[in-house]
Formats: structure tokens, C-alpha cells, sequence
């Protein structure tokens, strides 16, 4: 019988997997976990919390707590940087949603001095400009991702990556065009608790972590051509990552 407030969020999202708990479905409340685990309801109540700090389900105050409706996204590193994509006219965001409403909210693309991570990430001479484009990311309406892409103005102030649409295959489709086609992707991934901007950014709920991963794109020269800052609700992604030896 679990006994722990850990072992009851396991039991209970265990429950959810199996489809005992459906999508929007009730969960047990203090008392009824308190007498279905003979805990303490302080011990109930941690393992609530523990599914609601995981992104299982939703808290609402007065009424209880629900099964998340939200499915996660598979964010497939691999498959959607391919080639083949771009090729294609598909943009990277495709892979990650499928059929799934997706729409991009509070889009800016502006120029400005490059911050000194930026710079040095891109190899660029202090003083240098860059072309950034900023936007956060909904998936059935759920803001699920805040993204911050920064290239070098000189290569791509007069190109549509300075504009709000870039076209069919987006930035890397049109980096190509130029003569300067990512090929080599590098990305640095860490968990950590968001500040109060970016958790009211992606609507996280109370105690939730956010990824932040940095990819940086090169040419077959080598040459950094973007740098590209995302913040993911950790609650709302799958993270895949396929290797070859």
C-alpha cells in the first residue's frame, strides 16, 4: 500500500495511464485519499500537489483537482530539423504538433546590438547588430513555448527573416536561399523554475519547471548562423532525441 505522498502520485498517475482517469476527469480529494491510503490528509494533499507541479492535472480552488486535458507534445529533435522538412515547405513546428491547432502569439522581429551571450555564441565582433524574432508558441490554445532567435543583421536584415512571415520552410529554408543552410545543430538543455515574467508568459501553474534549451545552428563551414533561446512548459513536452553510431 503506497504509503508516502510520491508513492500515492505514482499510484494515482498509474490510474491515469491505465484510463481509469480520463482527460478533465475528477481525482479522489483529501478524504477520500486519506481513507483509500490511510495516510494523513497533509500526505493526501502532497501527492495532489505533486501531480499538479508535474503537469497531470489542474487544481481549482472550490471544486478539486482534475486530470490534465492538455496532451503532451513529443518534441522530436531529430526529425524536425530535418532536410527534408525544409524541403518540403514543412515548418520545424509541424513535427511537434501533427494535425494540432497551433498559433503564434506576440510576434516581434526587430534589430538590436547583440546581447554578449549572443555574440559570442555567433562568433560577432563586439558592436555587432542582429536580427531578433521573438514569439510564444499556443497548441490548442495553451501558450506552450516562448522562443527567442537571434542572426546576424549583416547576413539577414534584407532578406524575409527580417520580416514577420518568412515563408514556406521558415528561417532555415531561407538561410539556404542565401548560401548559408544550417546543417549542424547543437542544443544545451536544462530544467529550472521559471521567474514570475516567463511563468505568466506560458500561463505555468504554481510550482511547474520550464525547459530551456539553446540550439545553435552551423553551416558545413562551421559558421554559426542562429542562435535560437526556448522555454518550454515542462509539464506540456516529451523531449526525444535519436542517436547514430
Amino acid at each position: 500500500m503506497p504509503e508516502t505522498a510520491r508513492q500515492i502520485a505514482d499510484d494515482l498517475r498509474a490510474r491515469i495511464d491505465d484510463g481509469e482517469f480520463g482527460p478533465g476527469a475528477r481525482l479522489p480529494g483529501e478524504p477520500a485519499l486519506v481513507r483509500d491510503y490511510g495516510v494523513a490528509k497533509m500526505t493526501a494533499s502532497g501527492a495532489l500537489k505533486l501531480l499538479v507541479a508535474e503537469g497531470a492535472a489542474v487544481s481549482r480552488p472550490g471544486s478539486g483537482t482534475y486530470v490534465r486535458e492538455f496532451k503532451p507534445l513529443l518534441r522530436d529533435a531529430t526529425k524536425r530539423l530535418s532536410r527534408e522538412r525544409r524541403d518540403g515547405g514543412q515548418s520545424i513546428w509541424s513535427s511537434d504538433v501533427g494535425e494540432r491547432p497551433m498559433s503564434v502569439a506576440d510576434l516581434e522581429v526587430y534589430e538590436e546590438d547583440a546581447p554578449r551571450w549572443v555574440a559570442r555564441a555567433l562568433a560577432l565582433d563586439e558592436g555587432a547588430r542582429v536580427v531578433v524574432r521573438s514569439r510564444r508558441y499556443l497548441v490548442d490554445g495553451e501558450p506552450v513555448q516562448k522562443a527567442v532567435s537571434c542572426l546576424p543583421a549583416d547576413l539577414v536584415r534584407d532578406s524575409r527573416i527580417a520580416q514577420p512571415d518568412p515563408g514556406e520552410g521558415g528561417i532555415y529554408k531561407r538561410l539556404a536561399e542565401l548560401g548559408v543552410e544550417p546543417v549542424r545543430f547543437g542544443e544545451d538543455l536544462r530544467a529550472r523554475m521559471p521567474n514570475s515574467e516567463e511563468a505568466s508568459a506560458l500561463a505555468i501553474l504554481p510550482g511547474t519547471p520550464v525547459i530551456e534549451i539553446c540550439r545553435t545552428a552551423y553551416t558545413s563551414e562551421g559558421r554559426a548562423v542562429e542562435v535560437n533561446r526556448m522555454l518550454l512548459d515542462a509539464g506540456a513536452y516529451a523531449l526525444r532525441y535519436t542517436f547514430d553510431n
